[in-house]
C-alpha cells in the first residue's frame, strides 16, 4: 500500500541504470552518494516491494553480476574485514531477502550454513569449530582482517530457514544471550527489553525481533516481546512510537506523519505484521 508514496518514488529515481545506488554497504555512504544501494532496499523492502517489481529485479541482476565477478561494487575496502568474503556475504544476503531462486547467492548461503553447523555441532557455540569451519569454507585465513561475526544482519538473514532444527535452536539461543545483540540492527542484549516504548532504539530493537523471529524456534522464547507489546497498545487499540522513530529506515511508511493518525496507522501496520509473525 505504500509502493506509490513519495518516499518509493524519490529512492527509485535515483537508481542508476545498472541497478545500483552508487556505494554498496550502508557504512560506506560519502557525499558523492545521496543513498547507497544497500540503504534503498531496505527501505524499499520495508515499503512493500518485491522481486516482481522492476527496480528490485534491475538491483538483484547487479548484484548477481558483482556476485559473480561481472562487476564490483565502488565501496571501498574496509580493513576490518576480509572484504572478499563479507562483499559475498552482503551481496548473497540482499538477493535472499528478495529470491530464493538465485544458485550463486544460495552457494554463498550453504557455505555459512556449513560454518555455523559444525561450530554448533556440539548443542552449543564452540569457537575453536567455527575457526576450522570459515577457514575450510574460504579456503585460507582472512586477508588481513578479522573472521566476520556471526551475529550480524548478514549471517543472520542468510541462514533463515537453512539450519536443522538443533542447529538453528542452539544458535537462536546463542544470539538472544549476546550482550551487545545483533550487529548492524540493533546492539544490546535482545533479552532485556528499551527503557521507552517511545523511541528509535525501541524501533531498532523491533527491527532485530523481525528479524529474529523469523526462525521457527524463536517464536516461543520471543513472547515476551509480544507481551511488551500488547501493554504498549493504546486504549483504541492502536501502536504509537512517537515522532522520534521517523529515522528513514523503519518510517516513515506513509507520506505524511504531521498528523498522529497517520504515525498511529504506520505503526501499528508494523507491530500488528510482527505479532501476526511470533504466533503462526
Amino acid at each position: 500500500m505504500h509502493k506509490n508514496g513519495k518516499w518509493a518514488e524519490s529512492i527509485i529515481a535515483l537508481q542508476e541504470p545498472d541497478g545500483k545506488w552508487g556505494w554498496f554497504h550502508s557504512l560506506s555512504q560519502f557525499c558523492d552518494s545521496p543513498i547507497t544501494t544497500e540503504q534503498a532496499l531496505r527501505r524499499l523492502e520495508r515499503l512493500g516491494y518485491t522481486i516482481k517489481d522492476e527496480c528490485i529485479q534491475k538491483a538483484i541482476m547487479y548484484m548477481d553480476d558483482c556476485l559473480t565477478g561481472k562487476n564490483t561494487i565502488p565501496d571501498r575496502q574496509e580493513k576490518l574485514h576480509d572484504w572478499d568474503v563479507f562483499t559475498s556475504l552482503m551481496l548473497a544476503t540482499w538477493i535472499r531477502r528478495f529470491t530464493l531462486d538465485n544458485p550463486n547467492a544460495n552457494r554463498v548461503a550453504e557455505q555459512w550454513t556449513g560454518i555455523i553447523t559444525n561450530a554448533f555441532a556440539g548443542g552449543t557455540y564452540s569457537h575453536s569449530d567455527y575457526l576450522v569451519a570459515y577457514y575450510e569454507a574460504f579456503g585460507m585465513k582472512p586477508n588481513g582482517g578479522r573472521l566476520v561475526d556471526f551475529v550480524n544482519f548478514y549471517p543472520i538473514s542468510i541462514l533463515i530457514d537453512c539450519l536443522d532444527s538443533s542447529t538453528e535452536t542452539a544458535f537462536v539461543n546463542y544470539v538472544l544471550s549476546k550482550e551487545d545483540g545483533i550487529y548492524y540492527v540493533y546492539d544490546k542484549a535482545l533479552s532485556t527489553l528499551p527503557c521507552s516504548f517511545e523511541s528509535r532504539e525501541a524501533s531498532r530493537y523491533l527491527g532485530a525481533i523481525e528479524l529474529l523471529s523469523r526462525y521457527d524456534s524463536a517464536k516461543d522464547k520471543l513472547h515476551f516481546v509480544a507481551d511488551w507489546l500488547i501493554d504498549n497498545k493504546n486504549t483504541n487499540g492502536k501502536w504509537d512510537m512517537g515522532k522520534a522513530v521517523n529515522d528513514k529506515v523503519y518510517f516513515p511508511l506513509s507520506d505524511d506523519w504531521r498528523k498522529q493518525k497517520t504515525r498511529e496507522a504506520d505503526c501499528t501496520e508494523r507491530i500488528d505484521a510482527l505479532l501476526r509473525d511470533l504466533f503462526r
